[in-house]
């Protein structure tokens, strides 16, 4: 469990988007901006190994033996 603090004007704001059924909770708001923020990483995180992989930093696995 982690509890937060926020302004007011953002506090309302997700009381608003609570109120409009697009979440079940205020924990489900936040749930789902973990999520999307996930998301977002995982996405750099790929953009990254691209770029490795176009400057010839890649190595292509044949099998699990070539990990290592």
């Amino acid at each position: 469990v982690i509890n937060i603090s926020l302004p007011q004007t953002m506090a309302k704001e997700v009381e608003k988007e609570v109120k409009t059924g697009k979440f079940a909770s205020k924990s489900e708001f936040f749930r789902s901006l973990f999520r999307l923020w996930e998301e977002e990483k995982l996405l750099r995180e790929l953009r990254e190994s691209q770029r490795e992989i176009a400057q010839g930093k890649g190595k292509i696995l044949r099998s699990l033996k070539d990990l290592h």
